[in-house]
């Protein structure tokens, strides 16, 4: 079983994605033996690569290669050893011009790398290493995490600093809750901006987290799926007296039967997608007055309601 992460698609992009399977298979066939757990495609201004984490632990970068007469070839570019722990997933963020990618380990560990060549998958660096806490005096033994999910933020600019939000799957509450960290230029170190979860709902396991793109908007929009629905969340841009930014649980979003297993926004940041256990694809909106709705129901035979 694997999953697939897929974003800006539109319906023009169809021939594309069917083309883009045809190279998932051929690249699965290649790259391991056992299941993968997740393949995530690298930003194409880094040409046609893709990511696969591998129930192994492992996480291996692919690009292409060949000539534009011949059918295209993968190669193995890099292979990331998860040490003690295994890689649960990975995602990748794009900073002005540097390539970002962060990693999620099954001991709650968060690594950050970034890409030294734009022109050499092979060439990363370590950037920083940490673990999904805001409170280390609170940590209590080593915590077993089952899944994790990353979402970097869309914004991209000058004044944009690199942030990501994440949240683990596992059986220590402290490292469970989304958190957005922020990369601080100054110090060049990593920093925990917003926990977003009420005080009761913190340790709450997550299962799926995705940041929507703001066009516009004076608030981001991140979605957080837990055992008790999708969480809507809006995040002030700008800090409030003491410092933190504000945050407000506008909507939680309950109609899956089971878990919540991914969670997609469109383009436009208007329309959450998601899947869950029930085998159903739910499409959510907001309305005039700000009121989260269910706006399609997609059947696993391909009917909407």
């Amino acid at each position: 079983m694997f999953s697939i992460s897929v974003s800006c698609v539109t319906s023009l992009d169809s021939v594309n994605i069917s083309i883009s399977m045809t190279w998932f298979i051929m690249v699965l066939s290649q790259a391991h033996e056992l299941a993968i757990l997740n393949i995530v495609w690298i930003p194409p201004d880094y040409g046609e690569a893709i990511a696969c984490v591998c129930a192994d632990g492992t996480l291996s970068l692919w690009e292409e290669v060949g000539e534009d007469d011949q059918l295209p070839t993968w190669r193995k570019c890099k292979v990331f050893e998860g040490g003690n722990s295994h890689i649960l997933n990975v995602q990748f963020g794009l900073q002005l011009s540097s390539l970002k990618m962060v990693t999620a380990h099954s001991d709650g560990h968060v690594k950050v790398y970034e890409l030294l060549d734009s022109l050499e998958l092979d060439k990363w660096q370590l950037q920083a290493e940490f673990q999904n806490i805001t409170d280390p005096v609170s940590q209590t033994g080593k915590p077993a995490c089952v899944s994790a999910s990353i979402a970097w933020s869309p914004r991209r600019g000058e004044s944009q600093l690199a942030s990501f939000a994440i949240g683990f799957n596992s059986d220590s509450p402290n490292f469970n809750s989304c958190k957005i960290w922020e990369f601080e230029e100054a110090h060049q170190r990593w920093l925990p901006l917003v926990e977003l979860g009420s005080p009761q709902d913190k340790g709450d396991i997550v299962h799926a987290v995705a940041w929507a793109p703001n066009i516009g908007r004076p608030y981001e929009i991140v979605a957080v799926a837990t055992c008790k629905g999708i969480v809507i969340w809006h995040i002030g841009l700008n800090p409030e007296s003491d410092g933190r930014l504000p945050t407000e649980n506008v909507a939680v979003l309950s109609g899956h039967d089971g878990e919540v297993l991914q969670l997609e926004w469109d383009m436009g940041g208007m329309t959450l997608a998601s899947t869950g256990g029930d085998g159903m694809v739910k499409l959510w909106q907001a309305n005039l007055n700000g009121v989260w709705y269910e706006q399609a129901v997609l059947d696993c035979n391909g009917s909407h309601k």
